[in-house]
Order: structure tokens, then C-alpha cells, then sequence
């Protein structure tokens, strides 16, 4: 049974992202895993942990239609045809450490 995770609760280990996991790569593997609380708490963790600089992250993602987690892998961004699947591929990775830019999976959704 999925279990939301509330508040500034963070799962173990897993729920952290890898070293060269791109931002809507990990947003997608903890949504799928944990939910969405309906806010941009997966967002803001990824945030924290690999580029605690980027502090207009999660005004990008609203102006893009990202106003949760969900909201970001349904408006913000989408996976790239080639990509899509049952399974989600594995990351490809960001080639510099900080970087908000997703991976190759993924194109920015048009219209917002």
C-alpha cells in the first residue's frame, strides 16, 4: 500500500538522490514509491541535497504548471517518446553537479 510521506519526513536512504540524478528523474521515482503530497516537497528535497542554491526552483516549476510533484512530471515536463515505457528508464544523469536541468528523458512540456 503507497504511504504519503508528510511534513519534512524523509523515507531512508532510498528517497535520497543519487549523485548525478537529474531533478524530474527523482521527483518521478518518489512519486511512483511515496505519492504526491500536493506540494513540491520531492522538488525541494532534490533542492536541498544536490544544487541548495537554485533558491527560484520551485517558482520555475509553477510558472511551468508544476505546483506539486505530480504537477511537475504531468505539466512541467513529460518524457521524451522514445523513452516512454512500463518502466522507467534509468537516469542519464546531469553532467554538472548543481545543474536543474532534467536528463535526456525528458523535454519541457509546451503551453505554459
Amino acid at each position: 500500500m503507497l504511504r504519503l510521506v508528510t511534513g519534512d519526513e524523509v523515507p531512508g536512504p532510498p528517497a535520497l538522490p543519487g549523485p548525478r540524478e537529474c531533478l524530474v528523474c527523482f521527483v518521478e521515482r518518489m512519486v511512483v514509491a511515496h505519492g504526491c503530497g500536493n506540494r513540491l516537497h520531492w522538488a525541494a528535497l532534490w533542492r536541498d541535497r544536490r544544487a541548495p542554491r537554485a533558491t527560484a526552483l520551485e517558482r520555475r516549476l509553477e510558472r511551468s504548471g508544476g505546483y506539486c510533484d505530480c504537477e511537475v512530471l504531468a505539466n512541467a515536463y513529460a518524457r521524451r517518446e522514445e523513452w516512454q515505457g512500463d518502466r522507467p528508464p534509468e537516469c542519464l544523469g546531469v553532467s554538472r553537479g548543481g545543474s536543474t536541468q532534467p536528463c535526456g528523458h525528458w523535454t519541457e512540456q509546451p503551453g505554459w
